[in-house]
């Protein structure tokens, strides 16, 4: 019989969402939580070369992250139709919403994303979303999840690679290899995070830099960091950091540009060094992080010495699959009318990933019920 062991961190939303991909393959497997065991942490990072989770070790190998394409490869042997209604792309707020309100219409709906709950996730806590004082984001992501799977709704962990349309259909083909046809489509696939531009550092992801504070941010208890950025992830990340960590420097290109409640909080927390109008130049350490030089505005280095950095620099919107299918602007946002229309007739499109101006978990739920409505009004009048 295959051996499964997960090594995984208790807030992490990428563990969450393997172990769910393996129970729902009906895979059992061992789960153990580095966050809270010192010991087993070590030996992941040794039998990985990696400090970030989760780690997934099915007999001798070793699988770095939420491999969807692998574990699929391994395990996967679910049946899927020859058409659908709608294929969603994009599992964050907005493609949740859509979903619900797809299926509520009888839609014969599939969601693809390569992960549940998008940009939300990486929210240590959400303080504007009505109906709720304080959530987390992963608190939030799985709310929406458990609604989704209330439906009759298909949520596939892939990624999409290509789209195109023939005649009145359109062919959506992923990294798996899987190709899948839909008469409507609806974009809501978020933004990636924005890179450091430092040389050396696709060496040091998870070897010391990571993009998820939430799912790694365990596994820097009592060491050194550093947060990069100035809005209001990053104010965030170093301040819930700098109940975790030794040490916290709050590293800023400007100055910062969080919402004064975040601003208040920073100013009571005297374990964290705020370096603004400063950047990064460079990393150090082999394999591992071990500090990095930065820069002010008069030209003057240092270096700071660091088991990890945690990047909050932004986001870019993932409209590279789409390659001309539909009008973007010039930031790469998909163009939307106020009803979520795209320039493509039976292509919608809602969340942070259109040019829609406020980049809210509520504004991407709500565009995401209307995209759903409106792919809904296209298909009735086919």
């Amino acid at each position: 019989m295959t051996r499964v062991t997960v090594y995984s961190t208790q807030n992490c939303p990428y563990c969450r969402m393997a172990k769910a991909f393996l129970d729902k393959n009906g895979v059992p497997y061992e789960s153990i939580d580095v966050g809270a065991d010192a010991e087993k942490a070590q030996k992941m990072i040794e039998i990985s070369g990696q400090r970030g989770v989760p780690v997934i070790v099915v007999d001798s190998e070793v699988i770095v992250g939420f491999d969807a394409e692998r574990l699929t490869e391994l395990f996967g042997k679910e049946k899927a139709p020859d058409k659908y209604d709608v294929l969603i792309v994009g599992a964050g707020p907005a493609g949740l919403t859509a979903g619900v309100y797809c299926a509520r219409k009888m839609l014969n709906t599939l969601i693809i994303s390569e992960n549940i709950g998008g940009q939300a996730l990486e929210s240590w806590a959400i303080e504007n979303y009505m109906g709720y004082r304080m959530i987390t984001g992963e608190d939030l992501m799985k709310k929406f999840e458990e609604q989704v799977r209330t439906f009759n709704i298909r949520l596939q962990l892939d990624r999409v690679t290509s789209v195109t349309r023939n005649q009145q259909d359109f062919t959506v083909t992923t990294a798996t290899g899987k190709t899948i046809r839909a008469r409507a489509l609806i974009l809501t696939q978020g933004k990636r995070p924005r890179k450091l531009d430092v040389l050396g550092e696709e060496r040091f992801i998870g070897r010391g830099i990571s993009i998820c504070s939430t799912c790694d941010g365990p596994l820097y208890k009592g060491k050194k960091i550093a947060v990069v950025g100035g809005g209001n992830s990053a104010v965030q990340t170093a301040i819930e950091m700098s109940r975790i960590a030794l040490s916290v420097n709050l590293i800023v290109r400007s100055s910062i540009r969080a919402d004064p409640i975040y601003l208040e909080r920073l100013k009571t927390i005297g374990s964290i060094a705020v370096h603004e109008h400063t950047y990064v130049t460079a990393l150090h350490g082999d394999p591992f992080l071990t500090g990095v030089t930065i820069r002010d505005a008069n030209g003057v280095e240092r270096q700071i010495s660091l088991d990890g950095i945690f990047v909050e620099i932004g986001w870019i919107p993932n409209t590279d699959i789409l390659d001309g299918f539909v009008n973007l602007n010039d930031r790469g946002e998909v163009i939307v009318d106020i009803n979520g229309c795209t320039s493509q007739p039976g292509v919608f499109a809602a969340g942070d990933v259109t040019n829609e101006k406020s980049k809210q978990i509520i504004i991407a739920s709500g565009d995401g019920a209307k995209a759903a409505l409106e792919a809904y009004e296209y298909l009735m009048a086919q």
